[in-house]
């Protein structure tokens, strides 16, 4: 695999954004599988909460995964932003990983402009901005990974000012600048749940859409509430749930799983 490490300077966010390209193009022939007989295809993995692009190489198999079925991996720095826009300048993460950085790596590393070549994942606060990033750009990604997705809507619009921190993690004043006023956000764009209804209102394409959750993670709860708006609207998902905590512990092997969902290959 070889590793492309940069920035660029990005308009969304008006300062240089950092990225990760991990790209299968000096794999040996002798170790190319039958997935190189077809174009390369690009996943774009979203980190979470205090975390970075980074993590997925470091704890993950996905290195090695994305030689054996030819995959470019990208991997931005979203930093604690749930990958939404906001109102402030140089605050649209949403735009930063949805449209302009695809745009740029596939300009610059010449992947394939194809919705059905082009997919995102994420973990966590990551698994949030992924569906919200997949629903938000259906003609982009075709396919949403979403693992232990920090699905709190609902949690953080029935948040007060001067409340507990939501889940031990952040306080009003942090979700009110990511997700807008949480008496509204329900009803807002920043609400998967209301980018899904319209896109099934609308008659659209729909990204495939694969959820994971372990049973004893903090977010088990958020995810049965988003998993029976899904079953409830009739937008169709893959759905994975097994004895787990928030943690790589339950989230490697989902990567495995997901993966071959992604490339259409029976999960063992």
């Amino acid at each position: 695999m070889a590793v492309f490490q940069g920035s660029y300077f990005s308009d969304a966010l008006r300062r240089p954004a950092s990225f990760s390209v991990y790209l299968p193009n000096d794999v040996d022939p002798q170790y190319q599988t039958k997935y190189f007989e077809r174009p390369t295809k690009t996943l774009f993995l979203l980190h979470g909460y205090t975390g970075s692009g980074g993590d997925w190489i470091k704890d993950t198999s996905l290195y090695g995964l994305a030689s054996q079925y030819n995959l470019a991996l990208v991997c931005p720095s979203g930093e604690n932003s749930f990958y939404l826009d906001g109102a402030a300048t140089g605050r649209k993460y949403e735009t930063f990983v949805g449209v302009e950085l695809v745009d740029y790596v596939r300009r610059t590393f010449g992947l394939s402009s194809r919705r059905e070549d082009t997919f995102i994942e994420g973990i966590s606060m990551g698994g949030f901005g992924a569906i919200h990033t997949g629903l938000a750009y259906p003609e982009t990604f075709s396919k949403i990974v979403s693992l232990s997705a920090a699905l709190i809507t609902h949690k953080v619009a029935a948040m007060e000012p001067g409340g507990p921190d939501l889940d031990g993690v952040a306080n009003y004043e942090y979700y009110r600048l990511m997700f807008g006023e949480p008496k509204e956000l329900l009803q807002s764009r920043n609400n998967p749940e209301t980018l899904a209804r319209a896109l099934l209102d609308a008659g659209a394409a729909l990204p495939e859409l694969y959820l994971a959750i372990g049973t004893e993670d903090f977010l088990y709860e958020d995810n049965q509430i988003f998993r029976r708006f899904l079953e409830e609207n009739g937008y169709p998902f893959t759905y994975r749930e097994g004895p787990g905590v928030h943690d790589y512990n339950f989230w490697n092997p989902q990567i495995l799983s997901s993966m071959r969902w992604l490339m259409g290959e029976a999960d063992e």
